[in-house]
């Protein structure tokens, strides 16, 4: 088994990378440079920091999940607290480069600590990472820049609110830039629909919902070579709607076969559909349709 460092703070990053010690003790933005260490032989990393880093000019590959990326130029790449990364040893410095490292103690008090969770990129795979032009990286560095002075000047009682309000316009460009990306690739996200949409009906005519009960959102996207995050957000913006949803609008459709052409209990067609308890399949009915599975029968 290789060996699993766990980061618990920024100057231990500091240490690891052999950079100076940190300014400020929750956050840093480090200029990628020739002296970094980046090599770490096939040790593993297990991190309570949020990363947030912009890859240019460098060569090599970075693993996390269950994924390993080969870098190309002006890749940005997200990555959250106890996510587990590993390094081949054969990484080059990248000496184009930033990164943003922050706690999750800097945000704790601050609106950003209750919606960091909606930004979905921090939980996608690193080959699902985004790929920006010129001008977006522009926009990104302008807001490093800003981070970047607030942490080096004398502290006031200002400095941490524009440091979050600089990080938080960070993330609200990614999920702009990765509407983009997903717009842009339009046909192969349509690929991935139609795959979806056959994964769903291979795994109820095989029946897996008997034992493994119903898809969740990690499984499909595990069927989909992706993280669920992203087959999610790819089908929001394709479709309109998440995962979970088409998840729930398919079941939906079978139970309105089931309830208008059988004539199984409520209960059996809920047990037949993946639900551990009947109750929980006629919330989610009446929930959708505003009537109750017995309901519905009876009304058609």
């Amino acid at each position: 088994m290789n060996e699993m460092i766990h980061i618990k703070s920024i100057s231990q990053l500091h240490s690891l990378m052999e950079l100076e010690k940190p300014v400020h003790p929750l956050i840093s933005v480090v200029r990628h440079t020739k002296d970094m260490k980046l090599s770490f032989g096939n040790t593993r990393f297990n991190s309570e920091l949020y990363f947030i880093s912009l890859k240019e000019n460098i060569k090599g590959s970075f693993k996390y999940g269950r994924n390993a990326y080969d870098f190309e130029e002006g890749t940005l790449i997200f990555v959250a607290p106890g996510q587990v990364m590993a390094s081949n040893g054969n990484i080059e410095p990248d000496l184009g480069g930033w990164s943003i490292f922050f706690h999750p103690n800097l945000i704790q008090k601050s609106h950003l600590a209750t919606t960091i969770s909606g930004y979905h990129f921090f939980n996608y795979d690193i080959h699902e990472a985004l790929h920006l032009s010129e001008k977006e990286k522009g926009n990104l560095t302008e807001c490093v820049l800003k981070i970047e002075q607030e942490i080096n000047q004398n502290i006031d009682k200002h400095s941490q609110e524009l440091i979050i309000h600089n990080l938080e316009s960070i993330l609200k460009y990614g999920l702009r830039y990765y509407d983009r990306q997903f717009a842009t690739r339009t046909n192969q996200s349509k690929d991935y629909i139609s795959k979806f949409e056959n994964f769903l009906k291979h795994y109820f005519a095989t029946h897996q919902q008997d034992e493994l009960g119903i898809p969740t959102v990690y499984t499909c996207g595990k069927a989909m070579n992706m993280s669920g995050k992203y087959l999610s957000d790819l089908l929001k913006a394709e479709t309109g709607k998440t995962l979970l949803e088409h998840i729930h609008l398919f079941i939906l459709e079978k139970a309105k076969t089931a309830l208008l052409n059988s004539s199984l209990s409520i209960s059996e067609i809920a047990y037949s559909l993946g639900f551990g308890y009947p109750q929980h399949f006629s919330k989610l009915f009446k929930t959708k349709t505003g009537l109750s599975p017995s309901e519905y029968r009876n009304y058609n």
